[in-house]
């Protein structure tokens, strides 16, 4: 029943690598649904996450971007799962630098709706933190989840290769603060906040 699908946050602790330095992060593994669940970003520990799903069915794992942090545990968490992961094609280039022996199994392109315990998740392509960033809105839910394209304080970091800075804003501008201003962030580290409290924090064109 639609009422019981809900949003689990899983945090799990390791490493983000590029461009030659490496920082320890936190991030925020997002279950969504309900006796079925869809995994966003599959963080440092496949294990921890596969027993987060408490033994429901995993319709898919969707990478909101393909920096080493978010997808690490990808393809461990396929083989345990059977689920399909997802990376948006503009990725590819940075996925290999992790994963250079293993394809993501599909593309979520803009304007993709993934179904998950009866109710719909929309892609959105969101440019700029990397060139395959992508947001996925629940309506149902009332929420978006944003990856490192959007958290509480602004846009995320562009001072990294495959990034930039003015696509991030561009992209949030149309396509984030769009949304309902009561729409609940999610985003693949730190606290939630919603779209209103972030209005001003990203700069206008």
């Amino acid at each position: 029943m639609r009422g019981a699908v809900r949003a689990e946050r899983v945090v799990t602790s390791g490493t983000f690598s590029l461009d030659g330095g490496t920082f320890d992060v936190d991030n925020n593994v997002w279950l969504v649904g309900d006796d079925e669940v869809l995994v966003l970003d599959a963080a440092h520990d496949a294990e921890a996450v596969h027993r987060a799903t408490a033994g429901r069915r995993v319709t898919a794992i969707v990478c909101t971007h393909a920096h080493d942090d978010h997808i690490d545990a990808a393809p461990e968490l396929s083989v345990l799962t059977g689920a399909p992961v997802l990376l948006h094609p503009d990725d590819t280039e940075l996925w290999s630098l992790t994963h250079p022996g293993r394809k993501p199994d599909g593309e979520p392109a803009d304007g993709r709706i993934l179904t998950v315990a009866g109710i719909e998740l929309h892609v959105v392509h969101t440019p700029g933190h990397t060139w395959g960033s992508c947001c996925l809105h629940a309506p149902f839910l009332n929420a978006v989840f944003t990856g490192d394209t959007l958290f509480h304080g602004g846009p995320g970091a562009t001072g990294r290769s495959y990034s930039d800075r003015p696509a991030i804003e561009a992209s949030i501008r149309a396509r984030l603060l769009t949304l309902p201003g009561d729409t609940v962030v999610h985003p693949g580290h730190g606290q939630d906040t919603t779209i209103a409290a972030e209005q001003p924090n990203v700069p206008a064109a």
